[in-house]
């Protein structure tokens, strides 16, 4: 079976296209055309509707989708692997870093990773930290920063621990307080951060453990936008002690939480069992040097 025929179906269906799969591999559309038609005369099967835009899988389609997509990122490991016989002089490094507290803990490391191994290749994603679990399991990506607990899928070395804050306006009638629980904002209305930001768990279920269903405002990506909201006087929100020392705003106050269970426990994963290239090794071993577990 042609792996590169493999690779180009995968890129159809995760560009939703062919046209955008074709910039994607560096080949014409008629030849990403060919390469899958020629993959399903092979296969026997059907893999791609092509009456409904974009193109669906068929249930042959995700079989091979799935199985595609798992062959190709052992074929990546294979030579990331081989390329590493000649050290840390050259390679990539493909890693992933939530928004939340990456520039407070991973920025200065990235400048003494670069002046270590100036030869390595840092590809950088950033997403949610769920999304970056996904992309991990596809093979997309070698390491990434997500919180804790993480399933079995993946090993992970702990970076910190941290209690939330939380954020309230100057003016609120909270601001006067040195702490507060998460029974007392059973009626506050809460700003919350996007769909897939793995903190989110762990405040919802605070709230729930204490007995109510949380009244959530709003949702944002961007911490300086919920700081915003927050001192605009829309809800009140959540951030890592360490992370809301550093975004300190004239309107905002940041308040210690009580519950001991409402903690922002983020570690470094990779897939469990998987090959883990000697550039993401090094990363590793650069955090470990870098941060105690707090």
């Amino acid at each position: 079976m042609d792996l590169r025929a493999l690779r180009m179906f995968v890129e159809v269906v995760r560009q939703q296209g062919f046209s955008r799969a074709a910039s994607t591999v560096f080949a014409t559309q008629p030849t990403v055309s060919k390469a899958v038609k020629q993959l399903e005369e092979e296969i026997g099967f059907l893999l791609l509707d092509r009456m409904v835009s974009p193109p669906s899988l068929t249930i042959a389609g995700e079989v091979v989708f799935r199985r595609a997509v798992a062959m190709l990122a052992e074929r990546d490991s294979l030579i990331s692997e081989l390329a590493e016989l000649r050290g840390l002089r050259q390679g990539v490094l493909r890693i992933g870093f939530p928004p939340v507290g990456a520039d407070v803990l991973f920025a200065p490391v990235f400048t003494a990773y670069r002046r270590r191994y100036p030869g390595i290749d840092i590809r950088l994603t950033e997403q949610g930290s769920k999304r970056l679990e996904e992309l991990i399991v596809d093979g997309e990506l070698d390491i990434a920063a997500s919180l804790l607990p993480v399933s079995q899928e993946f090993d992970w070395q702990d970076v910190r621990r941290e209690p939330l804050d939380l954020l309230v306006a100057h003016d609120h009638p909270l601001a006067r307080r040195s702490t507060v629980s998460i029974a007392e904002l059973r009626d506050v209305p809460l700003i919350l951060f996007s769909e897939g930001f793995a903190l989110n768990p762990i405040i919802l279920g605070a709230c729930r453990r204490n007995g109510f269903e949380p009244n959530i405002a709003t949702r944002s990506s961007q911490i300086s936008f919920i700081l915003e909201l927050v001192a605009g006087g829309l809800g009140v929100g959540f951030l890592p002690r360490m992370v809301a020392s550093q975004r300190e705003h004239a309107g905002v106050r940041n308040i210690g939480i009580t519950d001991p269970d409402l903690v922002w426990h983020i570690a470094l994963i990779w897939r469990r069992g998987g090959y883990l290239s000697h550039a993401a090794q090094a990363w590793v071993e650069l955090i470990r040097e870098a941060h105690a577990v707090q």
